[in-house]
């Protein structure tokens, strides 16, 4: 913290580079063209023909000191043997490789190196902060990214990038967009990352198009063990107005219950203040874990890409991991990371059956994606297409085509559903001031 101010309202640098997706991907694919062998289309090389299994990567953060997502490889592999057991992708089986980004953008750059030496023909349901290290890479191999957690710009921007939620930028606008109706004084704990930086103008953007004042900026160690003096200055900022009670908006990832502990005692001063966060640093086990109805969580609103965990429209998810990771305890069903790989890998099923008897290769997949083949996820999420919109272009997010939210509320220490259905903060965002 040292050399920074506790709280700032000034806008960040812009948070994506400019990107036109048709351009950028008759570039990109033009460059694939000249080299055939770097891209993994001359036909044979990627699995996938006849009997030859289709080989993809799943890859997230583990064992590490900061944010960590097991659950969305491992449910990867659980994914590959219940499908396998059914026959394969229309009659091939799939291959699922996992490789471990340990938060550090050298791993993460590794891992696209080592989907490239295995003719992968996508990247499926993965997390990694490091995108401008991996992107690259799988770009000038020709390999799409389906699915990606959301939580770094170049998911939005990159043409080889087919996201399936609205990532760290729907969550914060819409969640700002709530808490200008229901808030005074609006504080942001963050992590001082890479990812970080880009949060403070997300939340902002929600917050302006209700006409209230930008958050307070606080930053936090990504690896910190304790809150307690960043607990203390967002409750003593959230509290300056004496006529509307505050909100502490943590947004840690798995690092918000150990905010939440340091917030629980020192919230005692400030009773009124509430608690605000996006899904991914807080679900039922965490709520439960903190207390319940009597815990810091109660009647906090968090915003999410999905419908809650306790929906119908889970149900065959819950099924293959209690038929293919029973006793896994790395696969928490109402985890985001979890739930954004099951999604992803519904999708690239979706990819491989329309492509039907022909070859499934990188080319193809991506060939299929950007054609506009629409994909329904079963309701978890609107039906998906990345044909490109100029929807979101203008604000640098040419690839996001999901800008739906859920709102939820923790009620008598449950979380439900604030709100039915989805909620679409595409204007939120095109209204966002990121330069």
């Amino acid at each position: 913290m040292t050399g920074r101010r506790r709280f700032r309202n000034t806008h960040l640098p812009a948070l994506t580079r400019p990107v036109r997706a048709t351009a950028s991907k008759a570039a990109v694919l033009a460059v694939c063209a000249s080299l055939a062998v770097g891209c993994g289309v001359i036909p044979g090389v990627s699995g996938g023909s006849g009997d030859d299994p289709i080989t993809v990567m799943t890859w997230a953060p583990q064992d590490t000191s900061a944010t960590n997502k097991p659950g969305m490889p491992a449910l990867a592999l659980a994914y590959a043997r219940w499908i396998n057991s059914q026959g394969g992708i229309n009659g091939r089986k799939l291959r699922v490789l996992n490789c471990n980004d340990h938060n550090d953008s050298v791993a993460a750059a590794k891992c696209a190196e080592r989907a490239v030496d295995e003719n992968v023909v996508a990247v499926v349901g993965s997390y990694s902060q490091y995108g401008d290290s991996f992107f690259p890479t799988l770009e000038s191999a020709g390999i799409p990214y389906i699915g990606g957690y959301g939580v770094t710009a170049s998911e939005f921007t990159s043409p080889l990038s087919y996201p399936v939620n609205g990532g760290q930028p729907s969550l914060l606008a819409g969640l700002g967009r709530e808490l200008a109706k229901n808030c005074g004084p609006v504080a942001l704990v963050r992590p001082d990352s890479i990812a970080g930086d880009e949060l403070p103008a997300l939340l902002n953007s929600g917050l302006s198009a209700g006409g209230h004042a930008n958050a307070g900026d606080q930053l936090a160690a990504e690896d910190a063990t304790e809150y307690s003096a960043h607990s203390e200055r967002a409750l003593e900022y959230t509290s300056t107005d004496p006529t509307s009670a505050g909100c502490v908006v943590p947004a840690l990832g798995d690092r918000t219950s150990t905010f939440m502990d340091s917030f629980r005692r020192d919230r005692k001063e400030y009773p009124d203040v509430r608690t605000a966060t996006v899904l991914g640093g807080v679900d039922q086990t965490v709520i439960n874990a903190s207390g319940g109805k009597s815990g810091p969580y109660e009647d906090a609103y968090i915003t999410g890409w999905y419908p809650v965990a306790s929906d119908k429209r889970w149900d065959e998810m819950k099924k293959v991991i209690s038929a293919q990771a029973f006793g896994d305890n790395r696969i928490d069903p109402a985890d985001a990371g979890v739930q954004t790989t099951w999604i992803a890998y519904t999708v690239f099923k979706a990819v491989v059956d329309s492509i039907g008897d022909g070859e499934v290769t990188a080319r193809s997949v991506r060939r299929a994606l950007d054609n506009g083949l629409e994909i329904s996820t079963g309701g978890l999420t609107p039906p998906l297409s990345w044909d490109f919109s100029e929807s979101l272009a203008q604000v640098g997010f040419p690839q996001l085509v999901n800008a739906d939210v859920t709102l939820q509320v923790v009620r008598d220490g449950r979380l439900v559903s604030a709100r039915k259905g989805f909620i679409d903060v595409t204007k939120t965002l095109q209204q966002a001031d990121l330069s």
